[in-house]
């Protein structure tokens, strides 16, 4: 099937898959919103509305975090959660995928989760893991960590971690929503594109899947927002004692 200008199949799996268009006029953000090739190139020191330091100083007060690095982390988890379901969504739904390049999407960083995005074109793309890959990991969640360890002390296992992580998460619940649908051969799909993407270089490593679980290798730092926890898939089986904290990170 191919791609729709509004993307409709992707509406009724909720907020992290759906992806405002260039149709959507009555929600369109204009000229005024960057584009996330904008915010990832943007100086560190930039924090005008809008700007990627904007947003993790928004999620640190949000979460009442105790460090910016925290916030940083969570702040790229949810990015990340975005474009995997836009693109794993379209993957399996349509068999195809949107051309997700950086300077087509405009990006609201004062905006709620899940990360509100929209793309000023759809451009539909062979949906393989390869091209995948390189729009995800290589166009976006490269330039987005390296942005952020501009700004804030972040290990590249966490935030591979977190991209890892993302991909697990996004890959199940379109699976479990395929499956209640009767869709079968999408949730299929979704599995197998989330396993290949799983072995990717910049992945690989991150931690094990085992069925539809994933326990990873490394820690969001969730754990240290007040009243947080440890995630499902974290390496810790329960929150770090103070004086192990910061190995994580």
């Amino acid at each position: 099937m191919d791609l729709d200008p509004a993307l409709a199949a992707l509406r009724p799996l909720g907020g992290f898959f759906v992806l405002r268009t260039v149709v959507d006029q009555e929600r369109s953000p204009g000229p005024a919103l960057p584009t996330l090739a904008q915010a990832y190139e943007e100086p560190a020191s930039d924090v005008y509305p809008f700007s990627l330091t904007f947003r993790v100083r928004k999620v640190e007060r949000a979460l009442k975090a105790p460090e910016p690095r925290i916030a940083a982390s969570v702040a790229q988890l949810g990015l990340a959660a975005r474009l995997w379901s836009v693109a794993l969504g379209c993957a399996a739904l349509y068999d195809r995928v949107p051309d997700l390049d950086p300077r087509l999407l405009r990006w609201d960083a004062d905006a709620s989760a899940p990360d509100d995005l929209w793309l000023t074109e759809v451009r539909p793309l062979p949906a393989e893991q390869g091209r995948i890959a390189d729009t995800v990991l290589v166009g976006h969640l490269a330039p987005l960590a390296a942005a952020l360890r501009t700004r804030v002390r972040l290990a590249d296992g966490l935030l591979w971690g977190n991209a890892a992580s993302a991909l697990v998460g996004a890959g199940r619940e379109l699976g479990r929503q395929c499956r209640a649908q009767g869709r079968t051969e999408a949730a299929s799909r979704a599995a197998e594109l989330t396993r290949a993407l799983l072995a990717h270089p910049l992945l690989a490593g991150t931690g094990t899947l085992t069925g539809t679980g994933f326990r990873r290798r490394s820690c969001c730092l969730y754990y240290r927002v007040p009243g947080g926890g440890v995630c499902g898939d974290c390496c810790f089986p329960r929150p770090p004692r103070s004086s192990a904290r910061g190995a994580s990170g």
